[in-house]
């Protein structure tokens, strides 16, 4: 490849957005560098002359941040600073003729699939035989696993199978090849991704089969923890649940997007499900796993909530008190069914609602963490921090949710170890606590 600098290429590749995005880093990091190519993520030196976006396209504040990362970089190729500037990921997908039209300075635009195309022109071969193999950007005792790729669910307000594309699941044996390798390397964590956890299987074994890969990926030598995350309540496979209580490397948590409670507003949005059955699918859960932690996402601000509406969503979730819960406000997405709706709900009003609910969770959040002061936990710690080791019980996932943290000064936590933690004191958010034996 030809490029301004005499020395060798180096390559900066730049994640925004979900995990599922940086599984997609890892990947490309991973092929580039058995091509033996040096290859970076997010680096700080400032001295790589090739620049990779992996961009996010799924609403309004993603896009903006990956546009502007994007000119950003194209700042610094027209400064010579670097020589060359690739796009890939979701917006590239979705808008790929206009971000040609509008941001002319970067070299070329790619999709969610093209992976063997942007290796090629980055002077690499697609190695096929690679299963697995990937450079991980998270701390080496956790990883994701993306189970599948795309989406077949027709949700009003989401644009992703327009940049993902179906559903289409990766075979068991496959994943637990890769877990295996990632095991080999000192992972202990698996988080399993997917745009749909619940769908796993239908499209290769004509049938639900999460249950069977959970117990298979449990068999893996080195692996501890397993997480599910973004598991579609519509259709939830139960046998699931029997796997979460019954076998201890999967964790007693669930992330489960339900987005909303109003039966007008489910319905427009195209989820499937009601109220009452939202309610009853919640009821299983905690009477097949008592001590499960649910973590749960909602959307307001959807055209047709009324204040009432709203009200009722409110009221539902100070009722079910989930342990974990995260509140997006609606972005009117063009080529969404919703968007021949009216965005008739004020950017303003928006907010407010979203802060409402953030503010109740706050308050729940409290009172589930009160009543762990005393007890103690299995934790595994991530990182050292202003003084103390940070970590995370079975009940919470990297980034996303509460963390334990133990004063460095009283003992030594290696990162990546396990340790048992007494809670003594808890804040909204975090618990407090000392190592303790068992």
């Amino acid at each position: 490849m030809r490029t301004k600098s005499t020395k060798k290429n180096k390559i900066n590749v730049i994640t925004l957005g979900c995990s599922k995005n940086v599984y997609d880093s890892e990947v490309l990091m991973g092929q580039l560098a058995a091509n033996k190519m040096d290859v970076e993520h997010e680096s700080e030196k400032d001295d790589a002359n090739i620049v990779v976006i992996n961009t996010c396209g799924f609403i309004d504040n993603a896009k903006e941040e990956s546009i502007n990362t994007i000119l950003e970089q194209a700042e610094r190729k027209e400064a010579g600073s670097i020589d060359k500037l690739y796009v890939t990921g979701c917006l590239s997908e979705r808008y790929k003729p206009d971000l040609e039209r509008e941001i002319t300075n970067v070299d070329q635009y790619f999709g969610t699939t093209d992976l063997p195309k942007l290796l090629k022109v980055l002077g690499a071969d697609y190695k096929h035989e690679l299963l697995g193999e990937r450079l991980t950007t998270t701390p080496k005792h956790y990883a994701y696993l993306k189970i599948a790729e795309g989406c077949d669910r027709p949700c009003s307000f989401c644009a992703i199978p327009l940049m993902r594309g179906k559903h289409k699941s990766t075979p068991i044996e496959q994943l637990v090849i890769e877990a295996k390798k990632l095991a080999k390397n000192g992972v202990k964590e698996l988080i399993l991704i997917a745009q749909d956890l619940t769908y796993y299987g239908l499209d290769i074994y004509k049938k639900r089969r999460l249950a069977d890969l959970l117990i298979e990926l449990s068999k893996v030598e080195g692996i501890e923890w397993i997480r599910l995350h973004y598991a579609f309540p519509t259709g939830f496979p139960q046998d699931v649940l029997d796997v979460i209580r019954d076998n201890d490397k999967v964790c007693n948590y669930i992330d489960i997007p339900l987005q909303h409670i109003n039966n007008e507003i489910l319905k427009s949005m195209k989820r499937g499900t009601s109220h009452q059955k939202t309610n009853d699918l919640l009821k299983a859960f905690r009477k097949k796993v008592p001590n499960m932690a649910i973590r749960t996402s909602l959307i307001v601000g959807y055209p047709g909530e009324t204040e009432e509406r709203f009200q009722e969503l409110k009221q539902w979730v100070q009722d079910t008190k989930f342990d974990r819960l995260g509140v997006f406000t609606y972005s009117h997405e063009e080529n969404t069914s919703a968007h021949v709706l009216e965005d008739d709900v004020p950017d303003e009003v928006k907010k407010a609602r979203q802060e409402e609910i953030m503010d109740l969770q706050t308050h729940i959040s409290w009172g589930l963490n009160q009543k762990k002061i005393g007890k103690t936990f299995k934790v595994l710690f991530d990182r050292k921090e202003g003084g103390y080791f940070i970590g995370r019980t079975e009940f919470d996932s990297p980034d996303v949710d509460n963390e334990v943290l133990v004063k460095a000064n009283d003992t030594y936590i290696r990162m990546g170890d396990f340790a048992n933690i007494k809670i003594e004191k808890t804040d909204h958010f975090d618990l407090y606590g000392v190592v303790v034996e068992l």
